[in-house]
């Protein structure tokens, strides 16, 4: 999968031949718009044709191509008179029943044969990636999964699809479902989980947050709080857009107060290290590892939790390693985070 957003539809519109004559002949559009084919195309109208045009150009020979390309001899003729018909330049000179390439021909055979060549390999790595054994999968995750969640499942995975390859893609929640609808992304493990209707979203668990205070302060010999008590204090925070932030507002709203953002990072681990030097406090998922100088405290109302999911974008054929990852993770609800 890619970096811009997928290309609309062909259109199902026939394509108008170009009449003989190099009067008649349409010039081909020019610059960006060249990606879009539609009536009046060149690319539409010579696509079929440049395998058959390579094939004579380099045989110089219409009997000995036509063999090659498994076609009847007067079938490519006419198809190369329509050819020069339809650019109104003549592309070979006829000597008996050979040809040679005039210079036109040999500047057009250098882009047939370029364009054609960039369309096997865009073949090929196509079939590639979905290949059931060895094709490639498009993953996100958020950055708090990244450490032991990711590995994990792909170590699972593999251990039986080992030739699967993956492209990982670490961002924070609304980046990925942008990326799921641009089509880089073919699946992404997300939190909160998305409610919307081009994508489809499965809850697979979910992960109690603490309220994360220094090891000096007033709360730190407490095990348990209410999300209230701490109303008053100053708050890091991951910034806008990012699902935690989201729930950290949510959750501190329902608890009846807004909270004061002394700094807004893009990592949960970071806000971790500035509540340990003091500069306030954090909702967080648990660490990996214990970090010294916090204290972590349980949140007894409201129910502080955040739900973790995978989601795809609504409507798209998965390819055969896509689908086969995606029945994993839908088969870990409950234990993603074991």
């Amino acid at each position: 999968m890619s970096g811009g957003r997928a290309a609309p539809g062909a259109s199902s519109a026939a394509v108008p031949s170009v009449a003989a004559g190099p009067s008649a002949a349409a010039p081909p559009p020019a610059g960006p718009e060249c990606a879009e084919l539609g009536p009046g195309s060149w690319a539409l109208t010579l696509a079929p044709r440049l395998a058959q045009f390579a094939a004579v150009a380099r045989h110089e020979h219409v009997t000995r191509a036509a063999h090659e390309l498994g076609m009847p001899q007067p079938t490519l003729s006419r198809a190369l008179v329509r050819l020069e018909d339809d650019l109104g330049v003549a592309l070979f000179a006829r000597h008996g029943r050979t040809l040679s390439l005039t210079p036109a021909g040999r500047a057009f055979r250098t882009a047939a044969e370029r364009a054609l060549a960039d369309l096997e390999r865009a073949t090929d790595a196509v079939r590639a990636d979905a290949d059931p054994a060895a094709g490639k999968v498009a993953f996100g995750f958020l950055h708090t999964l990244g450490p032991e969640t990711v590995p994990g499942l792909l170590r699972t995975f593999r251990a039986d699809h080992p030739g699967v390859r993956f492209q990982l893609v670490q961002n924070y929640g609304e980046a990925m479902i942008e990326r799921l609808r641009a089509g880089d992304l073919d699946l992404c493990l997300t939190s909160p989980v998305p409610d919307y209707p081009d994508l489809v979203a499965r809850r697979l668990d979910e992960q109690k947050l603490r309220l994360v205070v220094p090891d000096d302060h007033r709360l730190a010999g407490r095990k348990r709080i209410r999300l209230a008590e701490a109303a008053g204090e100053l708050f890091v925070t991951l910034e806008p857009g990012y699902g935690l932030r989201r729930i950290t507002d949510a959750l501190c709203a329902e608890a009846g107060f807004t909270p004061r953002v002394a700094f807004e990072g893009e990592e949960a681990e970071t806000l971790r290290g500035l509540v340990a030097a003091g500069l306030g406090v954090a909702l967080l998922p648990p660490p990996i590892f214990p970090r010294p100088g916090v204290t972590e405290l349980t949140v007894t109302a409201p129910r502080a939790v955040r739900e973790i999911g995978v989601a795809w974008l609504g409507g798209r054929v998965d390819t055969p390693p896509v689908a086969a990852f995606k029945k994993f993770l839908l088969s870990r609800r409950g234990e993603l985070l074991s």
